[in-house]
């Protein structure tokens, strides 16, 4: 099968066509035709070498871990779902991602599309959709009335977290740029506050959550619209446990889990209509089609996300 590949750390000109063989699905394993992937900050981070001690895997490495296609095979122990079904999945992070023709996930891993959303969509969900879930659903534990600012709301994860947090009934704050007011708007934001005109430190206040997407001085500054008892979850960077104590709420990191329960009931939203992936970019699954989709990953102000089209 065609894959794109890394033999060695370093910039996006290591990524490079190879053929490889079609993976063999385990006993509790599908084996998916793959149709779309999406790239995420964690594939150019791991392709750097960012990553290496945390995820120490052997080349070549298949990046990638969103993935939307059709059941080809099932394992012995597979019984949820049969050949032919539309999936899309975050397997779980191994050397053989999803910028390939073929990949496998476990079972439980692995969720049905909705019939209203096309692959390219369903590619965008696991790992942004995912992350915001958790980040809200599960560490937060949000209830309705909380008050949530989304740091980046125009980028994977938080577009998607706008949304989520309006389906817990909070009222959302987020940031973004001038071009990007309205979009947020669109995505059922509350109260857009834009980053080339306003510090938002000094314009929000009294705050049950924030989802920090971006880290260091951002990071910093949001600890001070936190009520007393509220929570900062950073996806970036582990927060200041000790101003955290100081100011009398808690701050966490949040490395996502797969999850394929929470994967169908983020489906289920997009089958009520009340969850919209955005798919802000779409990308040749080619070297160079991968090479540009990580270089717009890489400057971190792609709106929705960036999706490789593997099947037309």
């Amino acid at each position: 099968m065609k894959a794109i590949v890394i033999d060695q750390y370093g910039d996006k000109d290591e990524l490079k066509e190879k053929e490889l063989p079609k993976p063999e699905p385990g006993a509790d394993e599908l084996l998916i035709e793959v149709h779309a992937a999406a790239v995420n900050p964690i594939d150019w981070k791991l392709r750097y070498g960012y990553l290496k001690e945390k995820l120490p895997f052997d080349f070549p490495i298949v990046l990638g871990w969103d993935a939307s296609g059709i059941v080809k095979e099932t394992g012995k122990d597979v019984s949820s779902f049969e050949k032919g079904d539309r999936v899309f999945v975050r397997p779980e992070l191994t050397n053989r991602g999803t910028y390939a023709e073929y990949t496998t996930a476990r079972e439980d891993l692995v969720a049905r599309m909705p019939d209203n959303i096309d692959f390219k969509e369903a590619a965008a969900v696991p790992l942004a959709g995912l992350t915001a879930y958790q980040c809200l659903a599960d560490v937060g534990k949000l209830v309705s009335g909380s008050k949530v600012l989304i740091h980046a709301g125009a980028g994977g994860v938080g577009s998607f977290a706008i949304q989520i947090a309006k389906n817990l009934g909070a009222y959302v704050a987020t940031t973004g740029s001038t071009k990007n007011v309205e979009f947020l708007k669109s995505l059922g934001a509350d109260e857009v506050i834009d980053y080339t005109k306003d510090d938002f430190s000094e314009v929000l206040e009294d705050y049950d959550f924030v989802l920090d997407s971006l880290g260091g001085e951002i990071q910093e500054k949001s600890f001070n619209i936190l009520k007393q008892g509220g929570m900062l979850v950073s996806i970036v960077e582990e927060p200041d446990q000790e101003k955290a104590d100081k100011m009398g709420v808690t701050a966490e990191l949040h490395w996502l889990i797969p999850d394929g329960e929470e994967l169908a009931a983020l489906a289920g939203m997009m089958k009520n209509e009340t969850l919209k992936p955005v798919v802000g970019s779409v990308f040749p699954f080619s070297e160079q089609g991968l090479k540009d989709a990580h270089e717009l990953s890489e400057t971190h102000h792609a709106r929705g996300k960036i999706i490789i089209e593997i099947r037309t």
